[in-house]
C-alpha cells in the first residue's frame, strides 16, 4: 500500500470544505490542541489509486465510499450496478459525493461520523 503517505505526527483529514461535519470536526480537533493536515478533496483531486487506498484502509468496498443521498448524486446518478472502476471515475470526476470526513493517522482510519471522533485517531 502507500500512495497516501502518513504520520504518527499528524491526523491527515480529507474534508470537502464547504461540508458541516468537516467544519465541526476541523474546529473540534483545533480545540484539542490535535495536529491536522487538511486535505481539500476539491482543490486536491484524489487519484484512483489514493481513492482505493482510502477504501481499503476503512476495509469497505470503493462503492461505499460515494455517499448516494448526496444532492449531487442523486441529480447526476440512478440507482445502478457500476463496477469498481465506474465508482472510482465517479469520484473522481464528482468528489463532493464522497463521504468525508475521513482521518488518518500511522496505520489508523476513520470514517468521522460526528466530530467528536476525531480523538479516536
Amino acid at each position: 500500500m502507500g500512495e497516501i503517505a502518513t504520520s504518527e505526527r499528524q491526523i491527515t483529514l480529507f474534508i470537502h470544505p464547504h461540508s458541516s461535519r468537516a467544519k465541526q470536526t476541523m474546529a473540534f480537533a483545533k480545540a484539542e490542541g490535535l495536529p491536522i493536515l487538511a486535505v481539500d478533496i476539491l482543490k486536491t483531486r484524489l487519484t484512483g489509486m489514493q481513492i482505493v487506498e482510502l477504501a481499503d484502509r476503512l476495509g469497505i468496498m470503493v462503492e461505499e465510499l460515494v455517499n448516494q443521498e448526496h444532492p449531487s448524486y442523486k441529480v447526476k446518478f440512478e440507482q445502478h450496478d457500476f463496477s469498481s472502476e465506474d465508482w472510482i471515475k465517479m469520484i473522481i470526476k464528482n468528489p463532493e459525493i464522497m463521504k468525508q470526513p475521513i482521518a488518518l493517522r500511522g496505520n489508523i482510519t476513520i470514517l468521522v461520523e460526528t466530530p467528536s471522533d476525531i480523538i479516536r485517531i
